[in-house]
């Protein structure tokens, strides 16, 4: 495969269109199993983390399915869209969005919480202790929506839901933002139960600053998993021109 320079988009995700494509012509039908990883990484030139994002790029459109210790198969139940194009929005808007809107969101849930209300939260942060990548996203997902439930306002739930819609529709934010939430460990989870903790208390303000400290501390993992992608281009391009000047030197 031959990417443009003036094509901006990342590596990953010129790879995943061009397997996406791949699909749609039928070089790749429901069920096959596609090539492995480090075949796909000889084939695209590239290393084997960015194909390993590709196929999870590829997995938030459905048109893939990863079977443990078996292998990526083209999944039977979806076909690429006539048009690949993701909405455009990115990791670090979205996660600015979604701190303004949803830290009121909490504020006025402090007010209105009931016990039932604060139950489930308790218990969706309970699971997400033993729960696998996948589990954890729909259950933070959940997590969140709860707490717009509970402020009693369907547009303010409506608002929250179409947030984390903007997301899905987005493979690029969704890796993005599992690639980030994938460094912090486990603090995510105690991140929430200090959201609780605060809706517990009926405390508007603390409820807010919950919310949006585990919001920020979400940009600062971005902006940290930015600055390390950069970091690894510049190494490859500096791999790339050291073989270069090695094989001049050579002749």
């Amino acid at each position: 495969m031959t990417t443009g320079a003036a094509d901006n988009q990342k590596l990953y995700q010129q790879i995943a269109r061009a397997i996406a494509t791949a699909i749609g012509d039928g070089r790749y039908s429901p069920g096959d199993r596609l090539p492995s990883e480090r075949e796909l990484a000889d084939d695209f030139g590239v290393s084997r983390p960015t194909i390993r994002d590709a196929m999870i790029a590829l997995e938030f459109q459905g048109l893939v399915e990863a079977r443990q210790g078996s292998g990526v198969y083209v999944n039977a139940q979806a076909q690429p869209a006539d048009d690949a194009t993701e909405v455009e929005v990115g990791a670090l808007e979205l996660t600015e969005a979604r701190r303004l809107f949803e830290g009121e969101a909490c504020a006025l849930s402090a007010a209105t919480v009931t016990e039932a209300h604060l139950a489930e939260l308790d218990q969706m942060v309970a699971d997400m202790a033993g729960a696998g990548v996948e589990e954890t996203e729909r259950l933070e997902q959940a997590f969140h929506q709860a707490i717009a439930r509970a402020t009693g306002n369907a547009a303010i739930e409506a608002g929250v839901d179409d947030l984390w819609t903007l997301r899905q529709q987005s493979p690029a934010c969704a890796l993005t933002l599992r690639r980030a939430r994938a460094a912090g460990a486990g603090r995510p989870i105690e991140e929430h139960r200090r959201v609780v903790e605060a809706l517990r208390q009926h405390d508007p303000k603390a409820a807010r600053q919950a919310i949006h400290a585990h919001l920020a501390q979400t940009i600062e993992d971005l902006l940290a998993q930015a600055e390390q992608d950069a970091l690894q281009q510049t190494r490859q391009r500096m791999a790339e021109q050291r073989r270069e000047l090695a094989r001049r030197t050579d002749i």
